[in-house]
């Protein structure tokens, strides 16, 4: 079963859009973590496991792990989802971007080495830089569209033919890059005009939507603006507000409440579109 395929079916399995994004930063695990080696999969792998049942899919941020020298923890953790939630699809946070052979390198690296269902992608390099991704039909590969920072505008609004530059990134991605059904795009939550003209130029292509919680995207707006005709067809990525939920030994639980509420109001608002 393909990521795209493994996607859907945790949608409805969990009735769940919520995707859980995990960026660890050792000053805020919790101090009765944080003198042991493997602290940040510890950590990590809590919160997996008492959240796992309310997702669509976890999220690692892979700088976190790297610029901690825990990328050893990061294989451990992926491995540790694929062992104990089988059904519950990995998304590799790496943005990555490049040509010809090293392309291929970071494939086999977000494929291969951590063993991820799916990758973001930088796309502003063009086709030939996706390629590699690409041909790996069963995975997942996740394009940046219209990004969720303020200084998204500074490029990504750039006219082009009349439209802004994203929506030219998300005209190909669905015509052009989508040939074996492995695409799915980027769109913040903080721009939810942007993220129904998304919606309306690529159909049912999944969107992953990050920005909510923390950086403050209204959840309301992301469903109305972003579902597909089945209120499903998005992966509403929710970090900090969920990892950070207590900073006690509780933090598992804290974190499952807070996970809990969020997909109640994600569903709240599947309910009234």
């Amino acid at each position: 079963m393909g990521f795209l395929q493994r996607l859907s079916a945790a949608w409805r399995r969990n009735d769940s859009l919520l995707c859980v994004g995990l960026d660890p930063e050792p000053e805020r695990i919790p101090r009765h973590l944080r003198d042991r080696s493997d602290a940040i999969f510890q950590f990590c792998s809590r919160i997996v496991d008492t959240t796992a049942d309310l997702v669509c899919a976890f999220k690692p941020q892979i700088a976190h792990f790297a610029a901690n020298r825990a990328e050893a923890q990061l294989e451990d953790l992926i491995a540790h989802i694929h062992r104990r939630h089988p059904d519950i699809p990995v998304i590799l946070d790496a943005k990555r971007g490049d040509i010809g052979s090293t392309a291929s390198h970071y494939m086999h690296e977000a494929f291969d080495r951590y063993g991820a269902d799916a990758v973001t992608l930088n796309p502003y390099l063009g086709g030939d830089a996706l390629e590699p991704f690409l041909e790996r039909r069963e995975r997942g590969v996740i394009l940046l569209c219209r990004t969720s920072n303020p200084g998204a505008r500074d490029v990504q609004d750039l006219p082009v033919e009349g439209r802004p530059l994203y929506l030219h990134i998300a005209e190909q991605a669905c015509r052009r890059w989508n040939r074996h059904g492995n695409c799915a795009l980027v769109v913040g939550a903080t721009y939810p005009d942007e993220l129904a003209r998304v919606r309306g130029t690529v159909g049912s292509m999944p969107l992953l939507v990050p920005g909510i919680g923390a950086q403050g995207g209204d959840i309301e707006a992301v469903v109305r603006n972003g579902c597909d005709d089945h209120q499903e067809g998005l992966i509403i990525s929710s970090s900090r507000a969920v990892l950070y939920a207590s900073d006690g030994e509780d933090f598992a639980a804290a974190a499952r409440t807070i996970a809990l509420r969020t997909r109640e109001a994600i569903n709240a608002a599947r309910r009234e579109c």
